[in-house]
């Protein structure tokens, strides 16, 4: 299958893009190709090139593109208008629905993107405990605030627990005030715990880092530890929060930490994130009732905006209906069979790691249990990987395979014929 044909009109869009955006495109991936459109499992490009897409906007467009149920949502609220700044009841509504769901969360409070939410949460864990060091897992990404690029894709990795700032800009008073520990190696997360516990007020991770899955009792563990040292514990649930089973990645490892940060799914394509967690961390958000020494104001324009908040309360509903994340988690477990084998028939050394609603394949045969091991992984191979895929139908960025639940039969044949196809292909190359 020849590489997709680009029409005038997009070459002419990327030509504009290459103009007035720096590095012709929005920072987030390859901008040599311009989206128009996307239905169920499926986006189309400018020129009409059409994909299976399991990118999936970076994973909010769980029940897939343009759903039915959420455009019909969507559209009555637009005859009323998009904003208001004061509360409206699809926002309140659709964190009576969060509260029902996810275990640690008795209370929420808005805001519009992820980035945000894990830098509200780590301010609430200082807040709260009135001490200043949070600790996060190396490689683990909490958004793009100065604490956030903390050690999330350091080059060189140095020792722990001191971090590294991932961009310029960064002042060092803020790299200062985070420690790094290893995901999935409790005993050295225990030990920077045990050192530095009088400063540590939180514990932000990832309970499924990027792609790799928590050892077995690691985050069981981790729940303890934090406990013993009144420290408060942060999952950070942008990608996996309704992604991994309805009440999220505390749901499927069963694991209810002090805090966390949901996004992505609970906006249903549009940009929405909170922070939920007991009332009691949660007071300070409120001046009333913990004064103004421990008040943590939360402006934002559009925060728990109606036409999210309508959004998400469609998408969620879609996803309580019986049966929905089983059939989620059959689709994947086929696609990751299908990948497995497609790498194993053309002889590469790769691995495909994750579960079913998310996953990638790394080019290494070693074992990947943090960050580090995942530096073995052969980035260049994944690149042209994804440029094959591509190639062959399949949309997807570096790093991950998002899965949803409009994902039909034909879908997985088409990727599983295109994993094959770019397998080989990668192959014959090397």
């Amino acid at each position: 299958m020849a590489t997709p044909a680009r029409n005038a009109a997009e070459l002419a869009i990327v030509q504009t893009a290459q103009r007035v955006l720096p590095g012709g495109g929005f920072g987030n991936m390859a901008s040599d190709i311009v989206i128009r459109e996307g239905r169920g499992g499926r986006v189309w490009d400018v020129s009409g090139n059409e994909y299976v897409d399991f990118l999936l906007g970076s994973g909010p467009m769980l029940i897939g593109h343009a759903h039915p149920d959420v455009n019909a949502a969507v559209s009555a609220q637009l005859a009323r208008g998009t904003t208001y700044f004061a509360n409206n009841e699809h926002g309140i509504q659709l964190a009576a629905d969060i509260v029902d769901a996810v275990a640690c969360a008795e209370q929420i409070r808005y805001v519009s993107t992820g980035s945000e939410a894990d830098a509200y949460a780590m301010r609430l864990a200082r807040a709260h405990r009135r001490r200043e060091k949070i600790l996060k897992f190396e490689g683990g990404f909490h958004g793009m605030s100065d604490y956030g690029l903390a050690s999330w894709i350091p080059k060189q990795p140095g020792n722990y627990p001191q971090a590294r700032a991932d961009s310029a800009g960064i002042p060092a008073g803020a790299r200062d005030g985070m420690l790094v520990a290893p995901f999935n190696d409790i005993d050295t997360t225990a030990d920077i715990i045990r050192e530095y516990a009088d400063d540590i007020a939180g514990v932000i991770v990832e309970p499924f880092q990027r792609v790799i899955p928590p050892q077995p009792g690691f985050l069981q563990d981790l729940r303890e530890l934090t406990a013993q040292h009144d420290i408060a514990l942060i999952f950070d649930e942008i990608v996996t929060g309704f992604r991994f089973a309805y009440g999220g990645a505390q749901d499927y490892y069963g694991v209810v930490p002090d805090v966390c940060t949901l996004g992505k799914v609970i906006g249903g394509g549009f940009p929405l994130a909170a922070i939920a967690g007991g009332e009691e961390i949660m007071s300070h958000f409120d001046r009333n009732a913990v004064g103004d020494e421990g008040f943590m104001p939360n402006v934002g324009t559009l925060n728990g905006n109606p036409v999210a908040a309508v959004a998400g309360v469609a998408t969620l509903a879609v996803l309580r209906e019986p049966g929905t994340y089983e059939r989620l988690f059959a689709t994947g477990q086929k696609l990751m069979d299908g990948l497995s084998a497609a790498l194993s028939d053309a002889g590469l050394a790769a691995q495909v790691i994750g579960v079913p609603p998310l996953f990638d394949v790394m080019f290494t045969d070693k074992p990947i249990r943090d960050y580090r091991d995942s530096l073995r992984h052969d980035a260049v191979m994944a690149r042209r990987f994804t440029e094959l895929l591509r190639e062959h139908g399949v949309f997807k960025n570096e790093s991950k395979i998002y899965v949803s639940t409009a994902h039909d039969d034909a879908d997985v044949a088409l990727a599983i014929d295109a994993f094959q196809a770019a397998a080989k292909a990668l192959a014959a190359e090397r």
